[in-house]
């Protein structure tokens, strides 16, 4: 037993190209449509991501909507919505806001419990604001912010100063008091009994059963990771015990221990990946600031040498590449950044800044890149690319060449 427990514990020594790989294969972008085509294929991503990232900047189609369109080519942003209405995905948290499968429900409890220890203390009035607010969507069915009276008492100060009725609903919605569905990205606040199907567990899961879903969740969308990136992903959770389980996880062989080549240890991994053979397709893609492979941003640097920051949230005199700078992959490569914006109305999607990397491009990548920003640019129902800037005039021409 002793012999077995040091061979379960003895890290597994990988190459920096080895683990990008695995890498890769998780985040889903080993190949083009690794999920097959349609609406079935979302929910397929989905549930082997376990979580998409939902944000709201429109400056290109939005995040979640674009990580998908990443992995499902033929992707149509009203699937989304379709699958949120048959019951089969669901919106809250685990590190951001984004959707999970249904059947994940449950372990979304413990986020839940933890917003509302973190919840200071609501005063008389605030409380039965709630009550009134519940009450109303219990009495009249799926209600939205602009079915309540405004009664905001003095003009708006910025962006999260929400008037009352706003606040009642959110916190009823942190809590699990109410879930959200999305009307044309809209929020509407309904009941979770109208919302979770029969059939799903809605047991509040014990600090271990959430860490080893947090772990394993983790694992399958990330590929490789440290304690501290798995941990993360439960951080409005406080009585999480990842690392305790984490530890138990590899003592029984369900997870292991790996090093990857002049990284810091111990790194972990599914064992699925001692024995799994990957090769890249070597597609091209642009990918959203918030997609799965780019939410770390040291994780970027540390295995694929790629120093990436998103910069709509930095000051604009401080901004090196753009408000909204877009990764560009090539098999395992980040080769480029756009800072790209989609006007609509003029069907334009205008590159503000397309800046390449310091790796050589050969002319199959380049039109695997002009491939990419053509479909991304179709995707944002725009007709004509227009690239203002660009620190490789060589390259840059290739690929508007290739976009004719």
């Amino acid at each position: 037993m002793d012999y077995l427990y040091a061979i379960r514990m003895k890290p597994l020594i990988l190459t920096p190209q080895e683990a990008r790989k695995i890498i890769l294969h998780a985040a889903g972008l080993s190949k083009r449509s690794p999920f097959g085509k349609g609406r079935e294929a979302v929910y397929k991503l989905i549930d082997h991501l376990g979580f998409i990232q939902l944000d709201a900047n429109y400056v290109v189609e939005r995040a979640h909507h674009h990580a998908i369109f990443s992995r499902v080519p033929d992707y149509k942003p009203e699937w989304l919505e379709e699958l949120e209405a048959d019951g089969r995905i669901f919106e809250f948290f685990t590190f951001v806001a984004g959707y999970m499968p249904m059947y994940d429900y449950r372990f979304s409890l413990p986020v839940k419990k933890g917003f509302l220890a973190r919840r200071k203390t609501l005063t008389q009035a605030e409380i039965n604001l709630m009550r009134k607010v519940l009450d109303r969507v219990e009495r009249e069915g799926p209600l939205m912010v602009r079915d309540f009276d405004n009664d905001r008492e003095v003009a708006s100060s910025g962006w999260w100063d929400w008037r009352p009725s706003k606040m009642a609903l959110e916190r009823l919605y942190l809590d699990g008091s109410l879930m959200i569905t999305r009307k044309d990205f809209q929020k509407v606040y309904d009941l979770p009994l109208n919302l979770i199907p029969d059939d799903i567990d809605t047991t509040m899961p014990t600090p271990e059963e959430f860490a080893r879903h947090v772990i394993r969740r983790s694992l399958q969308s990330l590929g490789i990771a440290y304690a501290k990136e798995i941990v993360w992903r439960a951080r409005y959770v406080k009585d999480h015990v990842i690392k305790q389980e984490l530890a138990e996880l590899v003592k029984e062989g369900e997870i292991c221990q790996v090093t990857v080549e002049g990284l810091k240890s111990p790194l972990y991994m599914s064992p699925r990946y001692k024995s799994k053979k990957i090769e890249l397709s070597g597609e091209a893609y642009v990918l959203s600031p918030f997609d799965i492979l780019n939410v770390f941003r040291h994780r970027l640097k540390d295995f694929f040498n790629f120093d990436y920051q998103i910069e709509c949230f930095v000051p604009e005199p401080k901004r090196k590449y753009g408000y909204f700078s877009l990764p560009v992959l090539v098999g395992d490569t980040f080769v480029a950044r756009m800072d790209a914006k989609a006007d609509r109305k003029q069907r334009s999607l205008t590159i503000h800044n397309l800046h390449f990397e310091s790796v050589k491009l050969t002319k199959p990548m380049l039109g695997r890149i002009s491939d990419a920003i053509k479909a991304y640019a179709a995707f944002n129902h725009c007709q004509q690319v227009i690239v203002k800037k660009t620190n490789n005039k060589q390259y840059s021409k290739a690929i508007m060449d290739g976009l004719t």
